[in-house]
């Protein structure tokens, strides 16, 4: 089975056991939820036993009417950290094109996307933001080592790191190659 259709697996049983247990902590029956979130009663039952591919807006209107956000019903219920979910979330028609809900964070007042490219043997030091602040970095491309304090964090191209931003961090690019990353900062 393709490493896709096992992730996909995967996070149809995650979403599989998060409604049946949204659900049962709300106190609604599946025939509540239905009526709440305008999705059908037997959509909702296949869903919650697994055997549903359902759509991401499906999913969106199931968590709007259970008062959760969308990632609490696609990441592994055992998960640790909440807010690293790396979940396959939507698989298309033609292999290879996939959404990954990588991580989410709460946000009081804007998020920033930054796309950045670091050559080899650059530096960018970075002074502590406000408390509460908190950055995301997918690198797509060469690696990009993050510097937390003294500590180096390697962040490899398809790998991605959150940390809360209220300490000294700075970018670096160790490699032979740019180090191409996406940086969010939650505000």
């Amino acid at each position: 089975m393709h490493r896709d259709s096992v992730q996909r697996a995967s996070v149809l049983q995650h979403v599989s056991q998060n409604v049946r247990r949204l659900r049962h902590a709300a106190g609604m029956s599946q025939t509540a939820l239905a009526e709440k979130s305008g999705v059908s009663r037997r959509m909702l039952v296949a869903i919650e036993a697994g055997e549903k591919n359902v759509s991401l807006t499906t999913l969106d209107r199931v968590a709007e009417a259970l008062e959760v956000a969308f990632s609490d019903l696609i990441q592994s219920p055992d998960n640790r950290d909440p807010g690293r979910i790396n979940e396959l979330a939507w698989v298309g028609s033609i292999p290879g094109s996939k959404a990954v809900l990588l991580s989410k964070a709460n946000a009081t007042r804007a998020v920033e996307q930054w796309e950045w490219c670091l050559q080899p043997g650059e530096v960018y030091p970075s002074q502590p933001d406000a408390e509460g602040w908190s950055e995301q970095i997918f690198v797509f491309e060469g690696c990009l080592t993050l510097m937390l304090g003294d500590q180096p964090q390697h962040i490899a191209a398809g790998e991605f790191y959150m940390f809360a931003s209220n300490q000294p961090h700075a970018y670096r690019n160790d490699g032979e190659v740019a180090a191409r990353f996406v940086r969010n900062v939650v505000i």
